[in-house]
């Protein structure tokens, strides 16, 4: 209660030592073939090695009289039919499969992993897995010195993570996020290693408080749970895109969300009434700025009831909700877990009498005090609860509403512990466990209910959803947002690297609130945090209640007409970045990138944290202090063109960069493409026209797709798409570019073109082996095409 005091460094507080007392596996005795991998019998466990592929092996730490393999819902992928062959000696057991080796050292019990051509990649040397008798569970890795550690899904502080000791233990916290605040709303256990280049991944399936510590030792980490098993996969990747593509096979990959998700959102705690929201949307057409989404915070509700409007603020909400969507904006509301108590409720009546709520062991309801009250909570590790919630959403897609907000889902409670009592029993489908055992998994199954539920009642429309906590496989259900920051600088210089890490843990659609949540924002930060903004794959401006409100108008004409710029810009770039989410989708890789992602091999990239990319050649370093108009840049190697202004820079080094307050540093590899529109106002529209930029170089080649398909509905997951293959080569003062459709579906496009940047003298250009002279426009040569 007193941590936030003086009292947080009384000496008193200090004196306790942590019992390591872990009780080792000891000796391996026996092995068995059983479930399709091999259990260890050593003196006081059992060690279960099980591959889900050949690249992918799983382990499983069960004390005495224990068989359990059962895997928690973050797991989705089916166990493979793998070769694997053993070879067992005195000393050891061998492994093998053709992408891996484990090797198992019998006295004691010690894993390593390692490359067919016995590459080390991960191993246990004094330590390896141990347990206490009170239920922790731990495991402990060797860690060389150039290892470098990034994941660990939503955390604060820089990229790279290693010197760092982390809680996941979903929490609410208003209070200012530092670089020390942890935990703090997303429990994802898992990071990428990264070491000369070489990348693996650890996922510790485990929704207890779990912590990973790469701090206390020099040539240790561990990862440790407070209850149930030790249970952890091992990704054994080239790179870190291999892992990532390992890691989101195991928990599974975001589903395409609609176009209009990806546009521009605004928010406010609260807009509070039917006439203001419907004012903020004429002010957003008069001006012109493109809109895509409204929120509607916990005051639209009646008493904050959910599943409810209030008829004096909002007295017509299915007519407001149309007559917005006739305009291309869709509304979406807020949905907390907590049910107000209250007998006269239907929903409250519901949940009582079907047995929806979560209970003590002794059958009483939990009751806790959040925005309604007091409130009782669903049991959402029931499917059973599931259901009834999920269909209970059909209360907002009858008024046309296609997204929800799920917020306070940690869950949030107003005590001490800031959540549920941990000696709660969830019914868990049969298998009931304490929230204590539990904890972490409530805001991705309220995320499963709530979208499963949504889709149900949309009947072939694509839902969105916005959630706040979640678990390893969130990105399965929902966009994750960073939660309640500030309106400070350093909250937004600690967005990217919070938004790098959670895309690198498989949660690609993610942003923070532009413009910073609570206290008073300024027209700078504003207009420098939605340059930013309009290249975060989740854009948002949010405001809290009783701060400035700061919509793109409030700070004068200069800062909107900067803001209106950058807010265009995100609606000209979705094209690129509706293709950059269709690969989160197809191979779980993250839409907004730190570099060493594309650049492992560059030790200069290892920690940056200040700037970052959007797919494999954009290049992005915004300014994230007050009046600073220069700053340092490093680029990888290759040239890189200015987006603005079209001055090259060489890579491999660092350039000092001038942008002035309406420039927002942005860089294009040369010899590569991106994809454009023509501005427009919604994300979904009729009138669609498809640019494709290429930038010129004289030598080398590239290639890549980009994706499309009607931007609302399912259809796509049926083959109803565009993937347009586009290939360039640049050789002997020619730039040869292939383009074709590689799908049946047919174009969508009015017009398609190309636009040729920076040509050279004497270059010449050929589309699909026939040469093109084109028209020269102020950005290049312009060469219309039917494909």
């Amino acid at each position: 209660m007193l941590e936030d005091t003086s009292f947080a460094i009384h000496p008193g507080q200090n004196q306790a030592i942590e019992n390591d007392s872990y009780r080792d596996v000891g000796t391996v005795q026996s092995i068995q073939r059983r479930d399709g991998g091999l259990t260890f019998i050593c003196d006081a466990a059992d060690i279960h090695l099980q591959f889900y592929r050949s690249d992918i092996v799983r382990v499983v730490m069960n004390q005495k009289g224990v068989s359990d393999l059962e895997s928690t819902p973050a797991v989705v992928a089916a166990v493979e039919s793998v070769n694997v062959g053993v070879e067992e000696t005195e000393k050891k057991v061998v492994v093998k499969t053709d992408h891996l080796v484990v090797s198992v050292s019998k006295k004691p019990f010690r894993l390593s992993v390692l490359t067919p051509e016995g590459q080390d990649i991960m191993s246990e040397k004094d330590k390896g897995i141990g347990f206490k008798e009170n239920g922790e569970v731990i495991c402990y890795k060797k860690m060389e010195p150039e290892d470098r550690f990034y994941g660990f899904g939503e955390k604060s502080g820089f990229l790279d993570k290693r010197g760092e000791y982390y809680t996941m233990w979903n929490t609410d916290v208003y209070a200012p996020h530092n670089p020390e605040t942890d935990p703090l709303y997303q429990s994802i256990p898992y990071f990428m290693a990264l070491r000369n280049g070489r990348a693996y991944g650890i996922f510790l399936d485990n929704p207890s408080k779990t912590t990973f510590d790469m701090k206390t030792e020099q040539e240790v980490y561990s990862f440790k749970g407070d209850s149930g098993k030790l249970d952890y996969y091992v990704f054994a990747g080239e790179g870190p895109k291999e892992v990532i593509e390992q890691y989101t096979h195991i928990t599974g990959r975001m589903p395409l969300p609609p176009k209009w998700a990806i546009g521009y959102h605004q928010s406010r705690y609260s807009y509070e009434s039917e006439e203001e929201v419907r004012a903020l949307a004429n002010t957003f057409k008069e001006k012109g700025i493109p809109l895509d989404v409204i929120y509607l915070d916990i005051h639209y509700m009646n008493e904050y009831r959910v599943f409810t409007f209030d008829k004096d603020r909002f007295p017509n909400p299915k007519k407001l909700v149309q007559d917005l969507k006739e305009e291309g904006i869709r509304i979406v509301p807020i949905v907390d877990p907590g049910v107000k108590k209250d007998p006269e409720y239907s929903t409250y009546q519901e949940g009582v009498r079907n047995d929806h709520f979560c209970k003590y062991l002794e059958g009483d309801l939990y009751f806790g005090e959040v925005w309604p009250g007091t409130s009782a909570f669903p049991d959402f590790t029931d499917e059973r609860t599931q259901k009834w919630w999920g269909d209970m959403h059909q209360f907002y897609t009858e008024l046309g509403i296609e997204g929800i907000w799920n917020d306070m889902n940690e869950p949030a409670v107003f005590n001490e512990t800031k959540t549920m009592d941990t000696s709660v029993i969830h019914n868990n489908n049969g298998d009931p466990k304490t929230h204590r055992q539990l904890h972490n998994l409530y805001g991705l199954l309220m995320g499963k209910a709530t979208y499963e539920g949504m889709e149900r009642n949309l009947n072939g429309k694509r839902p969105f959803l916005l959630t706040r906590a979640g678990f390893a496989g969130v990105q399965r259900y929902a966009s994750v947002w960073t939660g309640d920051n500030r309106s400070f600088w350093e909250h937004l210089q600690m967005s990217l690297p919070m938004c790098m890490n959670l895309g690198l843990s498989g949660v690609a659609f993610t942003g923070p609130d532009v413009g910073g949540f609570a206290h008073d924002s300024n027209g700078e930060l504003l207009a420098r945090w939605t340059q930013v903004g309009a290249f975060t794959p989740y854009f948002r401006n949010h405001s809290a209640i009783g701060t400035l409100y700061q919509e793109p108008w409030q700070f004068g004409e200069k800062y909107e007409a900067i803001i209106k710029r950058y807010i265009e810009l995100r609606y000209e770039w979705l094209p690129q970045l509706y293709s950059l989410f269709h690969e989160a989708h197809s191979k779980g890789l993250p839409i907004m990138r730190p570099l060493m992602l594309e650049y492992p091999r560059d030790a200069k990239t290892y920690a940056l944290h200040d700037q970052f990319m959007i797919g494999d050649n954009t290049l992005i370093a915004p300014i994230m202090q007050p009046e600073v108009t220069d700053r340092a840049v490093y680029f990888p190697e290759g040239e890189w063109v200015d987006y603005f202004s079209g001055k090259v820079y060489e890579g491999g080094t660092t350039h000092l960069v001038h942008a002035e307050l309406d420039t927002l540093p942005l860089f294009i590899k040369k010899g590569t493409v991106i994809a454009q529109s023509p501005l427009q106002q919604r994300a979904i529209t009729d009138e669609k026209e498809l640019e494709l930029h290429v930038y010129a170089h004289i030598n080398g080649s590239y290639n890549t797709s980009f994706y499309d398909d009607d931007g609302e509905t399912t259809g796509y997951l049926s083959g109803e798409s565009v993937k347009l293959h586009v290939s360039i080569q640049c050789k002997d003062h020619q730039i040869a570019i292939s383009c074709h459709n590689e799908m049946e579906w047919p174009l969508p496009y009015k017009k398609c073109s190309f636009i040729i940047h920076g040509l050279e003298e004497g270059q010449e250009v050929w589309v699909n082996k026939e040469r093109q002279s084109g028209v020269w426009t102020e950005r290049g040569l312009r060469v219309e095409v039917t494909i």
